[in-house]
């Protein structure tokens, strides 16, 4: 490479306050650009010719007219990648899109993102799509397998005589990548970062600041060798629960060189099982200024506990000079000279809380070191020294025993992890319809893997299991635990996905959506459980791969009636269901569920369906019964109060009551009092019925005024039934012998049941008359 074209190269990069400058710009969603006016109408005639090509006006300067544009989705994410890599501290990166880099003595590569700094070198290809799409990178990657030694060749002669570490990274936005890509991608020594890898160092950045860079270079350079690192550390070697440890002091520069953190996030995924909780700033803060106080300097005398993963055998110098008795040794330990070699299971605010200090260098801080603990082992121990600390929520323990409890021996630990997994899966999927929509770990959205487990937990789907046997075999688990995930996820996904499809405005609703929030998606597993039961008693369909397409599109079958369901839910039935709270709201959720399905499919009966509906139209009818037994109290004082404010107390019974009710209500009085002492006799007024009382509204209708000789309205004011007021007497009275049939159905024990509307109509006449929630009743 010729000087000149070096000099070119190197032109195209900047540094320091240029970096801050470039990167307020790439910052910005919109473009921006000055353009020179000679009068106001050419000012006008600018501005119209940019708002054609989609400009907004921003500003007008005296000479001058500014503009401005919303960055397309490549550009923006471009930037934003750009902005992620500049805020770690890198001397140097390119300037603008024109940066380019030879592969040979004829041709170039442009580089979308260019970084170095004393220690390596950074280029960055990005691709990105405004919708989420399935990526092909196939001759992307391929192209790079014939460019890329020129390019880091072109990398080294720029820079020499740095020995500079190199890497390709490719990041993509709204692009999935095939494993066949990964794979092509990890044989040219790239990695490849997504946007929530991107928002995951942003997000770290305003964490830690700079000291980020130590967790991106441990992930860019896993296991490349860190040549100027001093290694060797005094230490003592020791046993402790079946595994070998060492304890020493070390600087935290050096730690943080080589040290990793396992945080539950997206961007972590390829190295399941991760555990850590993401840093606070917070704690950060308060770590650095309890560590640099001025007056008296603080210190954490507790250890940093961490898992050292080594290839090879870690080397022991043991010191000439030991106990003979004891188990432990005195020596000098060589840690590895490696990027992410050191996991950090607890300590991580201790430890960065050092990363912009004074005192990284000239401090040591305790550290435990396992070594070649397996990530279970190491979930197990962060959850043991943080069990019984508030501090770990819910939903990342949750999360974390999905991945501790897979291999346990104990079956029903292993239930409780795929329960969890699943779950998780289907939020991290990105082809799934809850991908983003599942608090995992840390990250809170509006469904919860508790859910999840709770609907596949009451299903059938794993069967019945002891802690060391299975009791009953489930519709996906029949002893294999991979293969009941595999089937299970699936199954869900593409049912979900259907009800997504079909409901996708009510799961818009996000938090008051109907069927997607947790006690929906509950009671929905629930009732995929009993279709499954259906289609496999119906169909005799073994659950197994082969079958799965056939029994997916059977299920969306039954699905259709669910669909229909809540698409032509009554709004106060659907406002009532969604009120429900607690355990018993699923419940309630998946027994309507069951009921729409069987009203379009009489065939489907689910086990206890047939019980449910009897119990809850006797429940209806003892309800129905106590709400009539309340308007009879009610009338019956009621009436009497009116006929003697109106009669007089003397006049009431004999004026007011026609005569046919009188002699029936006194020859059912003097029949009852026969047997009855003095004190438990009944009087006339406690022997009418609705029926009398009918007949007594409708005598005493309306009556003539003796002062003025006119008719008037009496108990019509009262007893007209709401939204009848216009109607003739015998609509507006009518709802006495509505009543009264009703009355008749549930006082009796014939089996007989009322119906949804019967129920609905005494309830308002409840409401009406008992409660006085007139307006409201009959809306």
């Amino acid at each position: 490479m010729n000087e000149k074209l070096k000099s070119q190269i190197l032109g195209k990069l900047i540094s320091d306050n240029q970096i801050n400058s470039e990167k307020r710009k790439r910052k910005n969603l919109y473009d921006f650009e000055t353009i020179p006016v000679k009068d106001d109408e050419h000012r006008e005639s600018v501005r119209r010719e940019y708002e054609s090509n989609g400009w907004e006006f921003n500003r007008d300067y005296s000479k001058s007219l500014k503009m401005k544009s919303l960055k397309t989705h490549d550009l923006a994410f471009e930037n934003k990648v750009w902005v992620m890599i500049s805020n770690l501290g890198f001397d140097f990166l390119n300037k603008d899109r024109n940066f380019i880099l030879p592969y040979d003595d004829d041709n170039t590569q442009q580089i979308d993102v260019f970084a170095k700094d004393a220690e390596c070198a950074i280029y960055v290809e990005c691709k990105s799509s405004k919708n989420r799409k399935r990526g092909d990178f196939k001759q992307l990657l391929e192209s790079w397998e014939s460019k890329k030694r020129g390019v880091e060749n072109s990398i080294n002669e720029i820079f020499s005589p740095s020995k500079l570490k190199k890497k390709f990274i490719l990041a993509t936005e709204n692009q999935t990548i095939s494993e066949i890509d990964l794979e092509r991608l990890e044989a040219l020594g790239g990695i490849h970062f997504d946007e929530e890898t991107v928002d995951y160092y942003l997000d770290m950045f305003k964490e830690l600041g700079a000291a980020a860079k130590y967790q991106f270079l441990g992930a860019l350079f896993s296991g490349t060798t860190i040549p100027e690192l001093q290694n060797k550390i005094p230490a003592i070697s020791g046993k402790m629960g079946g595994h070998k440890y060492y304890s020493f002091s070390i600087e935290p520069e050096k730690l943080l060189k080589i040290g990793y953190v396992l945080h539950r996030n997206k961007a972590n995924n390829n190295m399941m099982p991760t555990y850590q909780r993401v840093i606070k700033k917070s704690r950060l803060k308060s770590v650095s200024e309890f560590i640099e106080n001025q007056e008296s300097p603080g210190f954490f005398p507790n250890s940093i506990i961490i898992n050292i993963d080594s290839k090879r055998k870690l080397k022991w110098e043991a010191a000439n000079t030991q106990v003979d008795d004891a188990i432990s040794k005195i020596g000098v330990l060589h840690l590895p000279k490696e990027y992410k070699s050191a996991y950090i299971i607890d300590g991580q605010h201790r430890l960065y809380g050092y990363a912009n200090s004074k005192y990284k260098s000239t401090n040591s801080i305790p550290v435990v070191a396992f070594i070649n603990l397996s990530k279970t082992e190491q979930v197990d121990l962060f959850m043991q020294i943080n069990e019984n600390q508030k501090a770990v929520p819910k939903t990342l323990r949750d999360t974390l025993n999905a991945d501790l409890k897979w291999s346990s021996k104990n079956l029903k630990e292993q239930m409780q992890a795929i329960c969890s997994r699943i779950a998780i899966s289907l939020g991290e999927d990105k082809d799934s319809p809850f991908y983003d929509y599942i608090s995992i770990g840390e990250d809170k959205r509006i469904l919860t893997t508790t859910a999840f487990g709770i609907g596949i937990k009451k299903s059938k789907f794993l069967g019945k299991v002891s802690k060391s046997e299975i009791e009953e075999m489930g519709i996906f688990y029949k002893g294999d635990l991979d293969v009941a995930f595999d089937l299970m996820k699936r199954y869900l996904k593409e049912c979900f996905q259907y009800l997504y499809d079909n409901l996708e405005s009510d799961f818009l609703k996000g938090k008051d959506s109907f069927l997607f929030v947790n006690k929906g998606i509950t009671s929905t597993i629930m009732v995929l459980s009993d279709i499954l039961l259906t289609i496999q008693s119906k169909q005799n369909l073994m659950m197994n791969k082969n079958n799965l397409n056939s029994i997916i599109e059977s299920s969306k079958h039954y699905l259709d009636s669910l669909i229909n369901f809540v698409i032509n839910l009554d709004v106060s039935i659907a406002e009532k269901l969604r009120r429900e709270k607690g355990a018993g709201a699923p419940v309630i959720y998946w027994r309507q569920f069951q009921l729409a399905i069987r009203n379009q499919n009489p065939h489907f009966n689910p086990d206890g369906l047939d019980e449910y509906i009897k119990r809850q139209e006797r429940d209806l009818n003892n309800k129905t019964y106590n709400y009539i037994k309340d308007i009879e109290i009610f009338l019956k004082g009621d009436v009497k109060m009116q006929l003697t404010d109106k009669l007089t107390d003397e006049w009431a019974w004999k004026k007011g009551v026609p005569e046919k009710v009188q002699d029936r209500a006194e020859e059912l009085m003097r029949k009852k009092n026969r047997e009855r002492s003095k004190e438990e006799e009944t009087t006339e007024w406690d022997n009418l019925n609705l029926i009398h009382y009918e007949q007594i509204a409708s005598q005493n209708w309306s009556r003539v005024n003796p002062d003025t000789g006119k008719r008037e309205k009496f108990m019509e004011i009262n007893y007209t039934l709401p939204g009848t007021e216009k109607s003739n007497k015998k609509e507006q009275i009518s709802w006495f012998n509505k009543i009264n049939i009703i009355r008749n159905i549930v006082s009796h024990v014939s089996g007989d049941q009322i119906t949804d509307e019967q129920f609905e109509l005494v309830e308002k006449i409840h409401r009406w008359l008992v409660k006085k929630e007139i307006k409201n009743s009959f809306q």
